[in-house]
């Protein structure tokens, strides 16, 4: 494997685990995914509410399929 795919793999694999923790968080599923647009809009990510909740449920549906 070449050295920029296992950091990209890695990248990955955090940003999933953080939004997976966040949305098990015992915090309600509103200022959960406020929370989650603030972490992406500190990244240079900016997701409109109905992306960030189709993103919420593709998350959700990996989860489910694990």
């Amino acid at each position: 494997m070449k050295p920029l795919n296992i950091v990209l793999a890695v990248a990955g694999g955090a940003l999933v685990g953080a939004a997976v923790g966040l949305l098990f968080a015992p915090d309600k599923g509103e200022n959960t995914r406020k929370e989650i647009a603030k972490f992406l809009r500190s990244k240079g990510i900016i997701l409109k509410k109905k992306q960030l909740d189709e993103l919420a449920e593709e998350l959700e549906e990996e989860i489910a399929e694990s």
